[in-house]
């Protein structure tokens, strides 16, 4: 024998769907908007760090708490179109002089006036080309930002000082492709703390 629905019920049915919609919205908008995010890599910039099509939780937490480091990869807005994401390493940090001369990167700071150069053992050299010569200062919200793949990467030798509030987080986890699933993946932690 079948039952048929009181007004009773269907209205206690809508109220528990409408009562779990507002839920599972108070529960995953602030998660999506403020915590973490999804990111697929487009393009070989970060090659063989990232891929094209590497699919990343990207953490925009940290750096609401914490400065980014040298050598961290970072998501970020495209300087001059904030409608893009782009995916870079630091290399640069605020107050900071980069010069980049005959393939070596040097950077000097308070520390060390004279300058270091970097060792980015996670380079590909045959993908390590820097071109000519540069020098820029670093102002006290600014980063350099170099994809790993140098010789295919628009960054900041094309747009100039990435600012920290275009940053919007690392990459936390990379989920796809599953043969490479990682934490916290690019993470480098081969700089001396200078």
């Amino acid at each position: 024998m079948q039952t048929i629905p009181t007004p009773q019920s269907k209205l206690q049915t809508l109220k528990e769907i409408i009562q779990f919609v507002i839920i599972t919205l108070i529960i995953v908008l602030p998660i999506r908007f403020f915590i973490a995010q999804p990111f697929i890599v487009s393009g070989g910039s970060m090659n063989s760090t990232f891929d094209d099509g590497n699919y990343l939780i990207v953490d925009e937490i940290s750096y609401r708490f914490n400065n980014p480091n040298r050598g961290d990869v970072v998501i970020f807005k495209h300087p001059y179109d904030n409608s893009r994401y782009l995916i870079k390493r630091l290399i640069g940090l605020p107050g900071e002089t980069v010069e980049m001369k005959a393939g070596i990167v040097t950077v000097k700071n308070k520390n060390n006036p004279n300058g270091f150069s970097l060792n980015e053992t996670y380079l590909d050299s045959k993908n390590n080309l820097l071109y000519g010569s540069s020098t820029i200062d670093l102002e006290s919200d600014e980063y350099y930002a170099l994809g790993d793949n140098r010789i295919a990467s628009s960054d900041s030798r094309m747009w100039g000082p990435l600012k920290k509030d275009l940053i919007v987080g690392r990459p936390f986890v990379r989920l796809w492709p599953l043969t490479r699933f990682s934490i916290l993946p690019g993470f480098f932690d081969a700089y001396e703390k200078k």
